[in-house]
């Protein structure tokens, strides 16, 4: 088995904290460990390190390969430009071809948060065991909590068969992230699951995949394959780097495709892309308040907050359902469920040319 780590985002919802030179997975959000660490050693007991690939952007890959040195550097695959989830792992899965052509590939964001690893890495050895079995795409469906609306959606077709336990079922249609009236409607019918961008495979099966769906994709794969390990590998990757489309995999093959599977994944999950995400993980005090808080937080008569603030104290007074993140040239305040939000501030200060705050 092999494990490819996407970890080219830039994580612009966590800002103030998270920067284009050290982005969301390379920071100690959650514990003592960064996010990206965690992520490695949630899935070591599975996959040696050898057979672990991480795909990065070039910003933060000095960065990135000094939390990991457990990787061999040669594992660190550094794309020249983000061009989303597709080229990332037609890319990944050109490494992975050279020493197991038939080999299963798990794919993994860098930056999830699973409280459960032991049942986590049961559904991906099931999931491994189903995707040597056959052609199939298989993807992990998350059991929704709430109508969200920042997820894309999985419908549940009929059951397929159980492999170590682990029921799978074809996938009937996969959705782009719905309004709010169409996810509460998903929520009322049932048979719908939050797509985690988590996905297994064997090479071969997505090699083909891409050459079927994404044919212009594939073609720049097959520029690149040659160039592998040679002293022409760099140039050639920027080159067709610079002519593919940017097109994530669900749009690009998952929606299309009909050999796709579901396993549903029970295990603690949270995709940690805001701050308001960030604040449903922790454990709050009696008023609501994240009780994991950097530095030193006094609340009167104030609920429902996250505080961020290593360097200062923070008093709150009178005011509820806030976002307070305090860094050492930032100092962000948000109202609780507008963090997706925060993605905007990013995009003003790129535009202003304010390139010491991103």
């Amino acid at each position: 088995m092999h494990a490819v780590i996407m970890a080219g985002g830039k994580g612009t919802r966590f800002w103030p904290r998270s920067r284009e030179k050290m982005p969301k997975h390379l920071l100690d959000i959650v514990c003592e460990k960064t996010i990206i660490q965690d992520t490695i050693d949630r899935v070591a007991p599975l996959v040696p390190a050898e057979n672990i690939l991480i795909v990065t952007g070039a910003s933060h890959a000095d960065e990135l390969m000094k939390q990991v040195p457990q990787i061999p550097e040669g594992n660190i695959i550094i794309e020249p430009i983000g061009r989303n989830t597709a080229p990332c792992i037609g890319l990944a899965a050109l490494y992975i071809k050279r020493k197991s052509p038939d080999g299963v590939m798990v794919v993994l964001p860098a930056d999830h948060l699973i409280t459960d690893a032991q049942r986590f890495r049961h559904v991906l050895s099931a999931a491994a065991d189903m995707a040597r079995l056959g052609d199939y795409l298989l993807t992990i469906g998350i059991t929704p909590t709430c109508p969200e609306t920042g997820y894309g959606y999985l419908e549940e077709g009929l059951r397929k068969t159980t492999v170590r336990g682990e029921d799978f079922y074809a996938v009937k249609s996969i959705r782009e992230k719905p309004a709010l009236p169409q996810a509460k409607a998903f929520l009322e019918r049932g048979g719908f699951y939050w797509n985690s961008g988590m996905f297994i495979w064997r090479v071969d099966t997505i090699v083909e995949a891409l050459k079927k769906w994404l044919p212009d994709l594939h073609g720049g794969l097959l520029e690149i394959e040659p160039a592998l390990g040679s002293d022409r590998e760099k140039s050639v990757i920027e080159h067709v780097y610079k002519k593919i489309h940017s097109i994530s995999i669900d749009y690009g093959v998952m929606e299309k495709a009909e050999n796709v599977l579901l396993v549903k994944g029970d295990f603690g999950w949270s995709d940690m892309g805001s701050w308001d995400a960030l604040w449903e993980v922790l454990e709050k005090d009696e008023h609501g308040n994240a009780a994991h808080v950097r530095g030193r937080f006094v609340g009167v008569d104030s609920r429902n907050s996250l505080i961020h603030s290593p360097r200062k104290l923070v008093a709150l007074v009178g005011v509820e359902d806030l976002i307070v993140v305090e860094t050492e040239d930032s100092l962000l305040v948000c109202k609780r469920g507008c963090s997706q939000d925060v993605k905007k501030v990013v995009e003003i200060l790129d535009a202003k040319k304010m390139k010491d705050y991103l």
